[in-house]
């Protein structure tokens, strides 16, 4: 008996269920590598654009650097905020540029709905693969549930309970927990380890927001 003897001997419904498994495990992969890419470029970027921006004298020029990193969710970040202060600034000028309490409320908001849209991209496919750890086991336990109800019916048929009888479709319905467990192994494992990255992500950007209104602050403050 080998692996592919047993599955095409298995029930219809046994092989759509090791099928349906053969999907998510296809498509948690891709998740999986899409999101390593998309984080690992984020990461760097971020990285790239933290030290322009404290390196550089003026926000106009970080402005210009930050078209350069798109990937960068601080670089959006700041985007924002700097649109939201060149709006305020030129719509309701005041002495010496000042900018009230009330005009920096606004760049923090600015800056709050911008982390908001960057961390609904960062988590994007995220839920299939928590819907994918969770699932897919249950999914692999059904199958082999079926399967061995099937074996149970062979027995009847036969009426023998030898191993010669039984093996054939226990070995075949447990084939449907291993796939499931192999679907959903590597999609929780790649879940927290996304995750963890997505929060220091977000602690980075909550730190960056400070460090931009307390520099709007020190140069634009009354």
């Amino acid at each position: 008996m080998n692996v592919f003897s047993l599955i095409s001997q298995a029930t219809i419904v046994v092989k759509i269920i090791l099928l349906i498994l053969v999907l998510f495990s296809v498509f948690s992969w891709a998740i999986i590598i899409y999101k390593r890419r998309s984080l690992k470029a984020a990461e760097a970027s971020s990285r790239n654009f933290l030290e322009v921006f404290r390196r550089s004298k003026s926000l106009n020029e970080v402005n210009e650097a930050a078209r350069k990193y798109r990937n960068s969710p601080l670089a959006s970040l700041f985007q924002a905020g700097f649109k939201e202060l060149v709006h305020l600034t030129r719509s309701n000028p005041q002495p010496q540029g000042s900018i009230d309490r009330e005009k920096l409320e606004s760049i923090n908001r600015s800056l709050l709905r911008a982390s908001s849209a960057e961390i609904t991209r960062m988590e994007k496919m995220m839920s299939f693969l928590a819907t994918c750890g969770s699932v897919t086991p249950f999914i692999g336990l059904l199958g082999t549930v079926w399967g061995i109800m099937d074996s149970f019916h062979k027995i009847g048929v036969v009426r023998s309970a030898s191993l010669v009888t039984v093996a054939p479709g226990i070995a075949e319905a447990l084939i449907a927990t291993a796939v499931g467990l192999f679907a959903a192994i590597p999609a929780v494992i790649a879940y927290n380890y996304f995750l963890g990255r997505i929060k220091e992500m977000i602690s980075l950007m909550d730190d960056f927001s400070l460090e931009f209104l307390n520099i709007i602050e020190r140069a634009y403050g009354s």
